[in-house]
């Protein structure tokens, strides 16, 4: 899923962020908001591409001792005779509500930090991997909900009493299941693991300031970020010595 995710989605980023300024080349966009518009429709672009793989990957890890899948094959088997193609997309609305502010805010933010982290001669060129971190932390904060909401659809479905929480709700709709945890949950439902997800981000971004570290405790955004400015530069320098030749 995250490979066919990354490609897809950093494809689509570089595809739009081109148009835009080739379009608006009289009249530039400010680079914020160039910045969102491509990470918006990278992000939904990529999500509805890969949302199965994603609803797969959910159920796989809401099971416990009592196996409601027993292979990645009989999983799609199942899905499809149960629960027909719409299976396969439960809670999107959710996903594509969350991807899309989440990456243009992550992209938007990632943009606007990397020159000045870029000229503070980290080790490593690891300032692409710190403006990963915070422009994560920022965009995941910002759209924690909607995704708490997109995994708990996932998990509907003729299976849903099966997995190790037996006690899921029945949640129809985003705004409906938004509703119902406010309701019996009140509004801190609607940001349950978020202190987890902080202490996660903050641990690793400290840990990531050792050289040593760097690459197996940064968070995947910051490792995601890093490697494709590398490749990207390398790509550029392979581009202009094979026009030189």
């Amino acid at each position: 899923m995250y490979v066919a995710y990354g490609a897809v989605q950093f494809a689509t980023y570089r595809a739009v962020a081109h148009g835009l300024s080739t379009t608006f080349e009289e009249h530039k966009l400010p680079a914020s908001v160039e910045s969102f518009i491509a990470g918006a429709s990278a992000g939904a672009v990529g999500t509805t591409v890969t949302y199965p793989l994603d609803l797969l990957r959910t159920r796989f890890a809401a099971q416990g001792n009592q196996k409601v899948y027993t292979s990645l094959l009989s999983s799609v088997k199942d899905i499809a005779k149960h629960e027909g193609p719409k299976g396969f997309f439960r809670g999107l609305g959710a996903g594509v509500g969350q991807i899309v502010p989440h990456m243009g805010i992550f992209f938007a933010t990632y943009e606007a930090l990397r020159l000045p982290m870029a000229g503070l001669n980290l080790p490593w060129s690891s300032g692409d991997a710190l403006a990963g971190v915070t422009a994560s932390v920022i965009a995941k904060t910002t759209i924690f909900p909607l995704d708490l909401v997109r995994k708990r659809l996932q998990v509907q479905g003729p299976t849903r009493s099966m997995y190790i929480n037996k006690n899921i709700p029945v949640y129809k709709g985003v705004f409906s299941t938004m509703g119902t945890i406010v309701k019996t949950e009140g509004v801190r439902g609607l940001y349950r693991g978020l202190i987890v997800r902080y202490v996660s981000c903050f641990v690793q971004a400290v840990r990531s300031a050792n050289i040593n570290s760097l690459f197996k405790a940064a968070p995947a955004s910051a490792v995601t970020v890093y490697t494709y400015e590398r490749v990207l530069h390398a790509l550029i320098a392979m581009e202009e010595q094979n026009e030189e030749l």
